[in-house]
């Protein structure tokens, strides 16, 4: 190596550079994060209190919708106070330890909820297409297990890639382009062959992103024809009623992801990545409330209940 590479660990901090580009925004942005993440907060508390608190909401369907709401206050948290400070001061350093827990939490939420939603969808299925075994196929331990699983997926797969990243010698300066800690930034970083690592993300990209979307648009397509075959008006509502939100949820999520992740490398794409990046992790948490409370008499029931 030669004298000007050096580990970031030595110097114990990096820059992230997020927005620099157009700092007539950065005033604009933090008032747009701020307010997303204050909705995320009080919709998302909102739906866990309120399947905890009414007893009509004990169903597998509000069990993981509780799950994706606490999942979504992780995922914003975990770097959002973060992004919030970078863009009101001048000073956008992040400490070597805050950068290495900030990219295991959102890798690792970021899995899960690709899982999540995939068991949501299988949920849905097994409501609309086999009605009459849903009580056997989603009984509490086997939804619990399926959670746990979600969980236990994402975070073993993101613990891997943080420690390979890590172990990655980074060089020259600490400038990272984006507005948290991700791998494809950090590895940009790197002063030696990386190839190693670009494939095993994209391998277990394929296995977190792809994988999921496929049986979730399998699952969909199970449920269009079931309701083909319906001849009852009032069941074809319970369904898109039932359906409808999840899969507003999952188009929200998967296609800016996989706008990101699946197009090819261009020179704006940095640039154009980064306002992608912030819709699908700042505004679709806080979208996920609004769509799954917005005329769904389930949740307008339960608040009628609880206020007497």
């Amino acid at each position: 190596m030669t004298t000007k590479k050096m580990n970031a660990t030595s110097e114990g901090y990096f820059v992230l550079l997020g927005f620099s580009n157009w700092p007539h925004l950065e005033v604009v942005l933090f008032v747009v994060v701020l307010v997303f993440y204050l909705m995320t907060l009080t919709g998302n508390l909102f739906i866990i209190i309120l399947s905890y608190l009414d007893s009509h909401l004990h169903t597998p369907m509000y069990f993981f919708l509780s799950n994706l709401s606490f999942l979504d206050l992780c995922y914003t948290t975990s770097f959002i106070p973060q992004l919030l400070i970078n863009l009101w001061g001048p000073g956008k350093t992040i400490s070597y330890t805050g950068c290495m827990i900030q990219l295991y939490f959102v890798l690792a939420l970021g899995c899960t909820e690709c899982v999540l939603l995939m068991v949501m969808s299988y949920d849905r299925y097994a409501a609309v297409c086999r009605p009459l075994h849903y009580s056997v196929l989603m009984y509490p331990r086997f939804c619990h297990l399926l959670a746990v699983a979600c969980w236990v997926s994402g975070f073993t797969n993101s613990a891997l890639h943080s420690f390979f990243t890590f172990l990655v010698p980074l060089c020259g300066h600490r400038q990272v382009d984006h507005f948290f800690c991700e791998v494809p930034a950090l590895l940009q970083l790197s002063c030696v062959d990386t190839r190693a690592n670009e494939l095993s993300l994209m391998v277990t990209s394929s296995i977190f992103v792809l994988i999921p979307l496929i049986l979730i648009l399998s699952s969909y397509g199970a449920i269009a024809w079931a309701v083909v075959r319906m001849q009852s008006t009032t069941g074809l509502q319970k369904v898109f009623g039932m359906c409808g939100a999840h899969l507003m949820v999952v188009s929200l999520f998967f296609i800016p992801v996989m706008c990101i992740y699946l197009q090819p490398p261009t020179g704006n794409s940095q640039d154009q990545g980064k306002f992608i990046a912030l819709f699908y992790t700042v505004v679709t948490p806080s979208l996920n409330p609004l769509i799954y409370t917005l005329r769904n008499k389930d949740v307008r029931g339960a608040v009628k209940r609880l206020m007497g």
